[in-house]
């Protein structure tokens, strides 16, 4: 008997290195991919946007002395900056998502559409002539629709120059002005809206988000939104500022579909306690039977468990991830019933040794699919199916068992 367990062991261990080297393929394959098509996802639909807060500023010149090391001073002048601060900030955006896959990943994808109004005061006794200075949020993107227009007057061609949109703009003492702009484009994975580089003074701010996702999650270090309303589709999500100082922006991260790589590997790598779990069972069941189960059934028994795996892994390359989960399924299960009918019988085969694959293969390995509570289901399996061996052979002589010598096979028909 200690022979059997032994030999047993060592097929269990074979196979768990074969579902390392299996889970380790898989992750780079999905690493591999990941490298390659996210780069080309990004070409084709644009990257992650993050729209900066426009600026409104004039420039002075200023005469600046420096010494050089020779100890002479000399002269330049030099541009500097003032910025005049936006009275009031209103925008309107809507995410639409749509996720793309690409080999083993999905994709986040979305569209947006920004329709934003400025409105900025002159509130100096002369006049100024400002330049408006918006930042496009990457260059890796498509603009569609983008108007601009200053008091309602539509401004065309736009002032466009290395990626900033600068619009020249006079501003009479205590004049105020409203510029207005929009656009549609698309980007990848998260949408960010910044005031600025640091620290910065924000004054009656209001940005209403429109999303058709329900699963909506927001960045690490952004600011969450002041007001959320369920819609029919998605949220409506405001982020509103009478007066506001802060170094943090605001946005949305797009939810995620459940990517086949990653999951497969989960599942691969946590095979090894799906098989001994199955085996355990099926050695106690043989034991208080008094069945026959030879290591080597136990090895054909343990290639099944490793090719729902392995046709998993390739499969989720052409085929939605539950629908190659059910053939791959399909597949152990049949291989499994099909060969310990030969072994046991048709009847132990179908009902004591099927029903176990499907719990500790099926089953196990479905659980999976509900993240957060897959510790969980495994733990009260592990819970559940140790109180069963534990009824089962309470009553049982193991010195009698382990000294006896292998029954005889019995089959079922």
């Amino acid at each position: 008997m200690l022979y059997r367990i032994a030999a047993i062991g060592f097929i269990f261990a074979c196979t768990s290195v074969a579902w390392i080297i299996l889970a380790q393929v898989v992750s780079h394959r999905t690493h591999q991919q990941d490298t390659k098509l996210k780069a080309a996802v990004g070409q084709l639909w644009g990257t992650s946007q993050s729209q900066r807060a426009p600026l409104l500023y004039w420039t002075t010149e200023e005469t600046v002395v420096t010494q050089t090391p020779d100890g002479q001073e000399t002269e330049h002048s030099k541009e500097r900056r003032h910025l005049l601060p936006l009275e009031a900030s209103r925008l309107q955006i809507d995410l639409h998502l749509e996720h793309r896959r690409k080999g083993l990943l999905w994709y986040a994808t979305y569209q947006v559409a920004l329709d934003a109004t400025y409105t900025a005061t002159n509130e100096t006794d002369r006049p100024l002539d400002l330049t408006f200075d918006l930042a496009l949020p990457t260059s890796q993107a498509v603009y569609d629709d983008f108007t601009l227009s200053i008091d309602g007057q539509p401004i065309a061609p736009l002032p466009l120059a290395e990626g900033h949109l600068q619009q020249p703009l006079h501003f009479a003492p205590g004049q105020s002005r409203q510029i207005r702009l929009s656009y549609q484009s698309q980007g990848l994975e998260e949408w960010w809206y910044r005031f600025g580089d640091h620290v910065e003074q924000v004054s009656d701010f209001e940005l209403v988000m429109h999303t058709d996702f329900d699963a909506i999650d927001f960045p690490r270090e952004s600011l969450a939104p002041t007001q959320k309303e369920r819609t029919a589709d998605g949220w409506r999500l405001t982020w509103q500022y009478d007066r506001l100082l802060t170094g943090a922006s605001l946005g949305m991260v797009m939810p995620a579909r459940l990517n086949p790589g990653p999951w497969v590997q989960d599942v691969t790598q946590a095979a090894p306690i799906s098989l001994f779990l199955f085996f355990f069972v099926l050695f106690v069941f043989a034991t208080v039977k008094g069945i026959d189960i030879h290591p080597m059934n136990y090895f054909f028994i343990g290639a099944a468990f490793f090719s729902f795996h392995l046709l998993l892994a390739y499969l989720a390359d052409h085929l939605l991830i539950h629908y190659a989960f059910l053939v791959a399924a399909a597949v152990s299960v049949f291989l499994v019933i099909s060969y310990m009918r030969l072994v046991v019988g048709l009847r132990l085969a179908l009902v004591e040794v099927g029903l176990a694959q499907f719990i500790y293969l099926v089953l196990f390995s479905y659980t999976f699919f509900f993240v957060g509570y897959t510790g969980l289901a495994i733990t009260v399996l592990c819970i559940a199916t140790l109180f069963v061996a534990m009824q089962l052979t309470g009553r049982m002589d193991w010195s009698t068992v382990f000294a006896q010598s292998p029954a005889t096979p019995q089959k079922s028909d």
